[in-house]
C-alpha cells in the first residue's frame, strides 16, 4: 500500500474516528489527540493484516479513547463548577441523508447526553458509543474490545438502561429549537424579563461551565424566576464589542457569542412542549478554541 493509499484509507475513515473519539471523550482536544495516535498506529502497522480497514480503525481509536479516558475523569474530579462536554461542530450535511440516522446520530452527540454518559465506565461508555451511535452488532464490538460477546451485551443493556433513566427528554425539532432560541436571545438583550418567562418551563435548569476561568455560575440554576433574573441581569452586564453567530452544534442549533473575534460563550437550549426546559451555557476559554475560527 503505498503512502498517499494509506493516507487516503485514514481520511476517509477520519470523520467516523473523530466522532467516536469525541463521543467517548466530550472534548475535541482529546479526540483530536486520539485520532492522531491512531494515525500513527496506522501508518506503522502490518497493513497486509488488515481486512476490513475501517474496523480496524474504529478499535484502535476506541481502545485509545478508553485509556484517554480513564485520565480525563481523574482531572474532571478536580474541575471548578458544573461541567459540560465541549461544543462540538455537527454539520453533517449530505454525509448522513438518511434522516433516522441523522437523528440517531444527533442525539448521541447532545449535551444532555453526553453529561449522562459521563457517569458510565469506560467500557459502558465505548459500547454505548459503538452500538447506540454507530450500530456495530455486538459480535465486532466484543472483537474490537477483547471481550466475550454476552458480556458486550450485559455492559450495553446496562449502559442503555443508565441514560435512559436519566437523560432529560427534549424535543429534537430543529426549527422549533431555532425560532425559541432567535427568540430567547432577544428578549435577554432587551431585558425582556416576562418575554424570557413565558418562554421558559416552570422547572428549567440553567448549567453554566466556566471551570473557574470565567464568570458563570458555580451550581446549577433552577425555577423560571430565577434563571430569567440570571439571564437579564447577565445580559445588562454586557459584552464588549458583541456579536454572534447562529451554529450547528452538538446535534442541534446553537448560538455563539462572540466579544471582538474571539468566542466569549456558547448557549444552547433543550425544548420539551414548546418551552425552554435546559439552558446550557459554555465559558470555559479553553472548550472555545476550536470554535475561534
Amino acid at each position: 500500500m503505498s503512502t498517499d493509499t494509506v493516507t487516503d484509507v485514514f481520511e476517509e475513515h477520519r470523520p467516523v474516528l473523530v466522532g467516536v473519539a469525541y463521543r467517548m471523550l466530550g472534548r475535541v482536544a482529546d479526540a483530536e489527540d486520539v485520532v492522531q495516535e491512531a494515525w500513527l498506529r496506522w501508518s506503522g502497522a502490518d497493513r497486509s493484516e488488515v481486512r476490513e480497514p475501517r474496523g480496524y480503525l474504529v478499535r484502535v481509536t476506541t481502545r485509545l479513547a478508553i485509556d484517554r479516558l480513564r485520565q480525563v475523569k481523574a482531572r474532571n474530579e478536580a474541575y471548578v463548577g458544573p461541567w459540560l462536554p465541549e461544543p462540538y461542530v455537527t454539520d453533517f450535511g449530505d454525509t448522513v441523508p438518511d434522516t433516522a440516522e441523522r437523528a440517531v446520530l444527533a442525539d448521541s452527540v447532545s449535551l444532555a447526553v453526553l453529561v449522562v454518559m459521563e457517569s458510565l465506565s469506560p467500557l459502558e461508555r465505548a459500547v454505548f458509543v459503538l452500538r447506540e451511535a454507530f450500530g456495530y452488532p455486538y459480535a465486532e464490538i466484543a472483537a474490537m474490545l477483547d471481550r466475550g460477546e454476552a458480556a458486550v451485551r450485559q455492559l450495553s443493556g446496562r449502559a442503555r438502561k443508565h441514560v435512559e433513566e436519566r437523560r432529560p427528554r427534549y424535543d429534537v425539532d430543529p426549527v422549533q429549537r431555532r425560532d425559541l432560541t432567535e427568540r430567547f436571545l432577544a428578549a435577554a438583550a432587551e431585558g425582556d424579563l416576562q418575554g424570557l418567562m413565558s418562554m421558559l418551563a416552570p422547572d428549567v435548569r440553567l448549567v453554566g461551565d466556566s471551570g473557574g476561568k470565567s464568570r458563570a455560575p458555580l451550581r446549577v440554576i433552577e425555577t423560571a424566576d430565577k434563571v430569567g433574573r440570571f439571564l437579564v441581569g447577565a445580559a445588562q452586564k454586557g459584552v464588549p464589542d458583541l456579536s454572534f453567530r447562529f451554529l450547528e452544534l452538538n446535534g442541534g442549533p446553537a448560538l455563539l457569542l462572540l466579544s471582538g473575534d474571539k468566542p466569549d460563550s456558547v448557549f444552547q437550549l433543550d425544548v420539551v412542549d414548546g418551552r425552554i426546559q435546559s439552558v446550557y451555557v459554555v465559558r470555559n476559554p479553553d472548550k472555545l478554541q476550536s470554535l475561534a475560527a
